[in-house]
Parts: structure tokens; C-alpha cells; sequence
């Protein structure tokens, strides 16, 4: 089978946040006085050519900024680098620009500033609206202070609006959890993330668990969150993503559908496919950003081949996420690999009725398998090829 070149994304790396979160286990900073904007945008810059010189004139479908809190800098930070971004790449016409924003950390004129810059949707990091939650998260900003941001953000133009929300929060009802998606709703949303909080190790919140919701509890939470939400016209495209007809976020389907990314900032994951060799890629670029600076960013870190033994459960660690999941024809496309090695394996995922059949020609979970996914996912490591 031969590898094809699947879509190429951007992925920008913005490190540093007002406070470290309990609960992050993300590449963040603390903010210490002034950002160094113009010594991380030339870092950006530089990091980019190397980039792209490796993407061979391939054209981007999509740029995310991700952090950290990436609404900490200011719109001309973006203005200068978009501009520069397009005298450099091919960038598709209908192109999806996402970046992240904290509700603590923007005003009116910055949200007007950033669609200026070309960026044409938003994230905004809400967690909850709940004001007693929110604390316990060690958020900087309140419900209200949410519901304005929202509100700013369709002011400044922004009709692409992705809300952030958490459940299984400490302390948290199954009602509490539910009106943070009705809140959601009378803002407007149109897509949202709603996941579970989930506690990570080298967190505070390792060291300290809060109390949380029980299990059962949890799945009644989940239960009546997704009918309210497909009651709205939601559809849950991905396990804790859920959207109107024609919001989905085309940068992290891009992701699920195993496609290409080229990373840049401090701490930036990227993967790349190499038809030629039959080679995909993965790395990424130093962690710290005083180290990230002083390289220029060129720091390309851990740069390793896919072997082909573990292409299965790397694609199926991200298709399966996808609740329709993908087209059968797509994995010997993004792997380089024959469908017929993953019949051994799907075989008794069918059988227990965790996996549709190929014959369906698409490789999806039931609804019983996605609520199973890590179970599915298993069963696709060490295939033995």
C-alpha cells in the first residue's frame, strides 16, 4: 500500500498563562512581568521556516493557537503574525484560524483586534459558570465575566464560537453540571467542548484529588447533558465535542482523521507524513520557554518514525474519537497500511458489539464502544505485524 499526504495544520504554541490551573497538566507558565512578544514572535518566525521547508509548498487548511492562555497578547502580536504567515505559506481560501481565549483575560477592543488579525474563530476557556466552581479550579474569572466575553466576542464579529466547558467538577451536582450547558446555550453557542474533568498526574490536584462526583453519578451527568444538547440541534461529532450543523472545528478533525501538523512555539507537538520513505513523523520542540528563546526556535526535539507495527492504534487512538468515526479507505490512505490487518482485532470488537463491521465500510465505535473506548482502543496496540 502506498502512504498518501493527508491535509497539513498549523499548530502555534502561546506558553504562558496568568496562573498555572490545578488541573493542568498542559505545557504552561506563570506569567513573570512582561511577555517577551517580540522575541517569542521572531522566535515564531524562525521556527516556521523550518517548518514549512519540510511541508514543501503544501497549503495549510487551518491555524490553531493554543496555550497557555493565548489572549494574553495583544492583537498586534497576531496582526504581525498572519501577515507574515502569508507572504510565507500557501494558506487554503476558506482557511479556519481558532484561537484560544480566557475570559479573565480580554476586553472588547482586544476580541475586535484579533478578527482584524484574520482570526476567524474563537475557544474561550469558560470551564464553568458557576462561580463557587470556578474557584475551586483556581480560575481567574467569574460566570459573568464568562457570559460577557461571549457576548464581546459576537459583538467584535466572531460568529465561530467554541464554549470550553467542564463536568465531574469537586464538589459538583448533576443539576449544577447541566445548567452550565443551559447557560451555555442561552449565550448562543454553537459548538462545545464538555468533557470530563479528569485528574492528571504533576498537578496540584494529584497531590490534592478534590472530591468529585461517583461514578454513576458521572454517567447520569453525561446521560442528561447529551439529551439537552441533541434536544438543541447539537450533534455529538467527537466523544467531548458536540456542534450545530456546519460548526465542527475543522483543525482538530483534522487531527482525528490522523492528518498532518506542523508545530511551532515552546513545547509544540507536530506530525508529518512522508510518502517517499513511507515514513510519518512526530516530535516536538523544547519545552521551556527561556530555552525555546534562546534557541531562536530552532529546537526541534525527539523527532521519531511511526513504525508501521504502530500505526493501527495510533490512527484508531484518534479516528475512534469520531462517533461516526471514518472512512474505511482512510486508513490504508494515512498509514501506508493494508485494511485486511486489522481484521484479527476487529473481529471480537464486532462481536461483543463494541465496533461496527468493516462491511459497513466505515471504522466506527457503537455507542456502547465509545463509552468503552479505552477498552477498544487496547485491543489495537502490539497488533504483530
Amino acid at each position: 500500500m502506498t502512504l498518501s499526504l493527508p491535509p497539513l495544520s498549523l499548530y502555534v504554541h502561546l506558553p504562558w498563562c496568568v496562573r498555572k490551573c490545578p488541573y493542568c497538566d498542559f505545557n504552561s507558565h506563570t506569567r513573570d512581568g512582561a511577555l517577551p512578544e517580540q522575541d517569542y514572535l521572531r522566535a515564531l518566525l524562525h521556527d516556521l521556516d523550518g517548518e514549512l521547508a519540510d511541508a514543501a509548498g503544501r497549503p495549510l487548511q487551518s491555524v490553531f493557537f493554543g496555550g497557555g492562555t493565548p489572549s494574553l497578547l495583544p492583537a498586534g502580536f497576531y496582526h504581525a503574525f498572519m501577515d507574515a504567515l502569508a507572504a510565507k505559506a500557501t494558506l487554503a481560501d476558506d482557511l479556519e484560524v481558532t484561537l484560544e481565549a480566557n475570559p479573565g483575560t480580554v476586553e472588547q477592543d482586544r476580541f475586535d483586534g484579533y478578527r482584524r488579525a484574520g482570526i476567524n474563530r474563537l475557544s474561550i476557556g469558560v470551564q464553568s459558570f458557576n462561580d463557587q466552581h470556578l474557584r475551586a479550579l483556581g480560575r481567574i474569572h467569574g460566570g459573568n465575566e464568562a457570559r460577557r466575553a461571549i457576548d464581546a466576542a459576537r459583538r467584535a464579529g466572531f460568529d465561530r464560537i467554541n464554549t470550553d466547558l467542564m463536568h465531574a467538577l469537586p464538589e459538583q451536582s448533576a443539576e449544577q453540571a447541566v445548567q452550565d450547558l443551559r447557560t451555555a446555550l442561552e449565550c448562543g453557542a454553537s459548538h462545545l467542548s464538555w468533557y470530563e474533568l479528569t485528574v492528571e498526574p504533576n498537578t496540584l490536584f494529584w497531590r490534592a484529588p478534590p472530591p468529585q462526583p461517583e461514578d454513576d453519578q458521572r454517567a447520569d451527568i453525561e446521560d442528561a447533558g447529551f439529551a439537552l444538547l441533541a434536544e438543541a440541534g447539537f450533534q455529538r461529532y467527537e466523544v467531548s465535542a458536540f456542534a450545530l450543523a456546519g460548526e465542527a472545528c475543522r483543525h482538530n478533525l483534522n487531527y482525528w482523521q490522523f492528518g498532518d501538523y506542523l508545530a511551532i512555539g515552546a513545547g509544540a507537538h507536530g506530525k508529518l507524513s512522508e510518502p517517499a520513505s513511507d515514513r510519518i513523523l512526530r516530535y516536538r520542540k523544547t519545552r521551556l520557554p527561556a530555552h525555546y528563546l534562546a534557541d531562536d526556535g530552532q529546537c526541534r526535539r525527539d523527532v521519531a518514525q511511526i513504525a508501521a507495527a504502530e500505526r493501527p492504534f495510533e490512527f484508531m487512538l484518534n479516528a475512534l474519537r469520531l462517533c461516526e468515526g471514518v472512512p474505511a479507505a482512510l486508513f490504508p490512505a494515512r498509514t501506508g497500511l493494508p485494511l485486511a490487518v486489522l481484521d484479527g482485532v476487529m473481529a471480537p470488537l464486532v462481536q461483543r458489539g463494541l465496533m461496527h463491521p468493516v462491511s459497513s465500510q466505515r471504522l466506527a465505535c457503537t455507542p456502547l464502544g465509545l463509552r468503552f473506548l479505552n477498552q477498544v482502543l487496547d485491543a489495537f496496540q502490539d497488533i504483530g505485524l
